[in-house]
């Protein structure tokens, strides 16, 4: 039987897709926000310093990206 990801197990597999030029990255978003249901959470955080692109124009695509697959993204304080 393999166990579900947690919320940081799919918040660190997107962070290695983004890191791998997006590979696999609506699969990962799809097991973040089973992870995030499974919690009872409405909302991922992102450490922006984790992020490839971390400029404001890179962060709101990221939350838009991820807002159209039904996941709120919110970012960490620096």
């Amino acid at each position: 039987m393999v166990s579900e990801p947690t919320v940081a197990d799919a918040t660190n597999r997107i962070y290695e897709s983004l890191r791998a030029d997006n590979a696999d990255i609506d699969a990962h978003i799809a097991a973040l926000k089973a992870a995030l249901a499974r919690a009872g959470v409405k909302e991922a955080t992102f450490d922006p310093a984790m992020l490839v692109q971390n400029n404001r124009s890179g962060r709101k695509l990221l939350q838009a990206y991820f807002r159209q697959r039904g996941v709120t993204v919110k970012f960490s304080a620096p």
